[in-house]
């Protein structure tokens, strides 16, 4: 054949499997994610270059799909904002407002595409001066409609621990590590979002698009990471079973959540109460309270409805949503009236919440974010050197937030710090950890939680008055993907006060426990909010399953009192399955994603008098009496700081 015939039929067969490829599987209209950006500084140092505040194209449709139902899958990723979706002026839908990489899916319905020129465009629903960098792409136009697309195949999962099924989220992604839409139907049992399935059985029949996928399921930082190949062609129906395994044990606490929304009764977010029940299961909370704002709510009826109540003891709360902070305030006595969030100063909003009857946790929250225009630690309102507030005092708070797993600091340590300073000054709060979850799948719920001591055998039926008694007291560890405990001379732990009187030596075991799929880095122990001890920490030197490290390491004992606290951080979690997200209101473009664990305070009473001293009390011992005037006709500058 002449060397031109031949070079034609090749371009005729090129264009030919081309058009067939486009025919089977779709029309590609985007091959590479493009960088979306709203105007001003860059959000994230991640995303390189400059990026378009909209995106738009003009495409002829392919004749398989001109006037035919079709599907549009968009690949989007850290969308934190609204951003809408429109084919020839009508819009499909938005953005999934979730920093995790996902295959969206629009529908396209007959008629919409034309045989000539079609614009697809994403662009934000409003400008309003919030950054947002999102990647957008690949983009594609599938020739189904997609209900037949989602549905092409099915996978049946199930999952056990110790051969029982058991409550659990399942996580679908694709070779990238995508989540991947899928044509689940939500019911009672099931809380559905892109890629994933909280069951509160252990079983989900997922209908997805044919193609190669990873099947992940866990319950929560306690349990195991199970995972699965599965590649599913047209047509196809496959089963998986995944078993996981109790890998972090934690006798006599209980797994405490004091920061959970529902869309049902906040109004915003997207997890409906009875999916709330269906993800707290899933994510092993046991002692779950409501929080949402300005309402109390009892979650136990909804949890009996869908079949929940067995897994946990919900417990009425309320976040107090005031112009000067928001409060999480719990436990409140059934049918009781909620506080009035109205107060104009700390005095009058600790007034109004203290008169609720059953309350004995009070929890500053977030205090380093911004709401209403007011942010309680910022700037000229908290002197975090000396825990002073330049108004709003006293501090009536039983309890601080000092890790809020969907409202991170940019530095993980900061509200640890300003804890801590607080303890110095004589405050004494207890530690917090919670999630602050609005969501099914952006922010899980439990991903940041506090353990406190409880008697655990029947988490149904939990003493909701003992956890409080004993929340109140900082008996308590934070746990953002890790846990650290720390005992004094094998006697004492958080909340409690040593007796070492005469000492030399402060011995202190510690233990940093965490699943198999959490790695930790940093040991640190503080003394007075002062770091006295590290220790860098590898895989290589793990004890066992579920335990990172155990040691005891000998303290000087200091001449006055103090309190120890024990932090342990770690590399955070990139894959989808349990992302550590991105700080809420980042000071800087530049991140890089941590766990993080915190012991509650062990107060070492060294002077021997019996009680826990707090380093203002010595300063102020040490200042008592000291009077300087320069002359009879300048006021004083020191005075007896005790009367203050």
């Amino acid at each position: 054949m002449p060397y031109r015939a031949l070079l034609r039929l090749t371009f005729v067969l090129v264009v030919l499997s081309s058009w067939l490829m486009q025919t089977a599987a779709g029309q590609t209209l985007l091959p590479t994610p493009v960088l979306l950006r709203t105007e001003g500084q860059p959000e994230w140092s991640e995303f390189v270059g400059p990026g378009e505040p909209s995106w738009a194209l003009e495409f002829k449709a392919a004749s398989a799909v001109d006037g035919a139902a079709s599907t549009l899958r968009i690949r989007q990723q850290d969308v934190r904002q609204a951003w809408s979706v429109t084919l020839n002026g009508e819009k499909l839908g938005a953005l999934v407002v979730d920093e995790n990489p996902i295959w969206s899916h629009f529908a396209v319905p007959a008629g919409l595409l034309k045989p000539s020129q079609n614009r697809l465009a994403i662009e934000r629903d409003r400008q309003d001066g919030k950054p947002d960098d999102v990647l957008v792409g690949p983009v594609e136009l599938v020739h189904q409609p997609i209900d037949q697309f989602q549905t092409a195949a099915k996978l049946d999962v199930s999952v056990v621990v110790a051969g029982k099924p058991t409550p659990c989220r399942i996580t679908v992604v694709d070779e990238t590590g995508t989540l991947v839409a899928t044509g689940a139907v939500a019911d009672k049992t099931l809380a559905i979002r892109s890629g994933t399935v909280y069951t509160l059985t252990g079983k989900a029949a997922i209908p997805l698009p044919a193609g190669k996928y990873r099947v992940y399921a866990g319950r929560g930082f306690e349990y195991s990471l199970a995972e699965e190949a599965v590649e599913l062609a047209t047509g196809d129906a496959k089963s998986v079973s995944l078993e996981l395994r109790h890998e972090v044990p934690t006798p006599g606490y209980v797994a405490c959540d004091t920061h959970v929304h529902s869309l049902t009764h906040s109004g915003h977010g997207d997890a409906t109460v009875q999916e709330r029940m269906v993800t707290l299961a899933g994510e092993g909370i046991e002692l779950p309270i409501a929080t949402d704002h300005n309402v109390n709510i009892d979650q136990r009826p909804f949890a009996t409805a869908v079949g929940a109540d067995r897994f946990f003891t919900p417990v009425i709360g309320n976040e107090v949503t005031t112009k000067l902070g928001h409060f999480n305030v719990f436990p409140i006595i059934a049918g009781a009236a909620a506080p009035d969030y109205r107060g104009r100063d700390w005095p009058s909003i600790f007034g109004a919440i203290e008169a609720v009857p059953g309350v004995k946790m009070i929890i500053l929250n977030h205090a380093r974010d911004l709401h209403s225009g007011y942010k309680p630690f910022g700037p000229g309102a908290f002197n975090d050197a000396v825990g002073v507030k330049a108004e709003q005092w006293p501090m009536r708070a039983t309890g601080m937030e000092i890790l809020n797993s969907s409202a991170t600091q940019t530095d993980l340590m900061q509200l640890c710090h300003d804890w801590m300073t607080l303890l110095n000054r004589g405050v004494p709060l207890a530690p917090v950890g919670c999630s602050d979850s609005h969501d099914v799948l952006r922010h899980f719920v439990g991903q940041g939680r506090t353990y406190v001591r409880c008697d655990d055998q029947d988490v149904s039926r939990l003493d909701v008055d003992m956890a409080a008694t004993n929340f109140v007291a900082g008996r308590v560890r934070v746990s953002y993907g890790l846990l650290v405990e720390m005992t004094v001379a094998d006697l004492w732990t958080s909340g409690e006060t040593a007796r070492l009187t005469g000492q030399t030596e402060i011995p202190v075991r510690l233990r940093v426990r965490g699943p198999h799929w959490v790695a930790a880095d940093k040991l640190t122990i503080w003394a007075n909010g002062h770091p006295v001890w590290e220790q860098e920490l590898s895989d290589a030197s793990r004890p066992g399953i579920g335990l990172l490290y155990e040691d005891v390491i000998k303290l000087p004992a200091a001449a006055h009192d103090q309190f120890l606290v024990a932090t342990a951080t770690g590399p955070g979690i990139q894959h989808c399955y349990w992302r550590t997200a991105k700080p809420y209101q980042p000071d800087s473009p530049d991140w890089t994603p941590r766990t993080f664990a915190c012991s509650g305070a062990v107060w070492v009473d060294l002077d021997g008098d019996g009680v826990a001293t707090s380093a203002r009390s010595y300063a102020e011992r040490a200042m008592e009496g000291l009077v300087w005037n320069h002359d009879e006709s300048r006021r004083t500058v020191f005075t007896r700081l005790a009367a203050r």
